[in-house]
């Protein structure tokens, strides 16, 4: 069995570990997996992305609602404004030049790195935030727009938009970011799809192993120490980061197909 294909199985088990641990930052190493060890072409990832970080969510919303921690209204709410980003943002994937796309992606992993790596977690005992309908909508598109067009599930952007805008504790926002992630990346997926299929059986493959990874990550979650496992998967993500821009520097941001 070729040696990549092994480690793309490993880390696709470890998109769902993350998710699973610390309740984000996995999604965001799918598509330079699929890229750069499984060999899918750039705009295809995004949309296979889509599938496998919209499932693993899904799964996850699911295992945090049996605990009481997803607020279904809020995380509705937020969703329904990330559809429409996430529709709008799916057609500027086909836009953008390949290496192009890899460096925004890129530079976006960065980014999240250091929100990781600076973000202080939250007190469960502090009080909640008020509500504010207008700017959660408002965060709700940003998060959708960028999850159709780089088809990551932006759980570091929708955990802190929860809990400033939506009200919720870390530990609501947390369950409930999942389900937004999910309903984000269905309404992406539909916008991806009208461009062609992917490879559904690798897909398949890829969920299941994230899927299982999430599992495990969610019964782990109480036995290791979140906030290192978080500041350890940062710096993995911003060698993964420099990794692309090494490889896409050159590319013309404002290249259009």
């Amino acid at each position: 069995m070729d040696v990549y294909f092994v480690l793309g199985l490993i880390l696709s088990a470890g998109i769902g570990l993350s998710l699973g641990l610390i309740g984000g930052g996995g999604s965001i190493i799918t598509v330079p997996v699929l890229v750069y060890v499984f060999g899918v072409d750039v705009r295809e990832s995004v949309g296979m992305s889509l599938a496998v970080v919209g499932a693993t969510s899904l799964v996850g919303a699911g295992l945090h609602h049996r605990r009481g921690a997803v607020d279904a209204k809020t995380g509705v709410t937020f969703g329904a404004a990330g559809i429409a980003g996430a529709l709008l943002g799916s057609p500027l994937t086909h836009m953008v030049a390949p290496a192009a796309l890899l460096l925004i992606f890129a530079l976006l992993m960065l980014v999240i790195a250091t929100l990781m790596l600076t973000r202080k977690q939250a007190d469960e005992g502090e009080s909640r935030h008020r509500r504010s309908t207008v700017k959660a909508l408002v965060a709700g598109f940003v998060v959708g727009v960028l999850t159709g067009f780089l088809g990551v599930g932006g759980g570091f952007l929708v955990v802190p938009a929860l809990v400033l805008f939506g009200g919720l504790t870390m530990k609501e926002s947390i369950g409930t970011s999942l389900l937004v992630i999910a309903i984000n990346c269905a309404a992406g997926l539909a916008g991806h799809l009208r461009y062609g299929v992917f490879d559904l059986k690798l897909a398949l493959l890829v969920t299941i192993l994230a899927v299982a990874g999430t599992l495990a990550g969610t019964a782990l979650s109480h036995r290791v120490a979140a906030d290192k496992l978080k500041k350890g998967f940062a710096l993995f993500v911003i060698v993964v980061a420099l990794f692309l821009v090494a490889k896409n520097y050159s590319a013309p941001l404002l290249l259009l197909l």
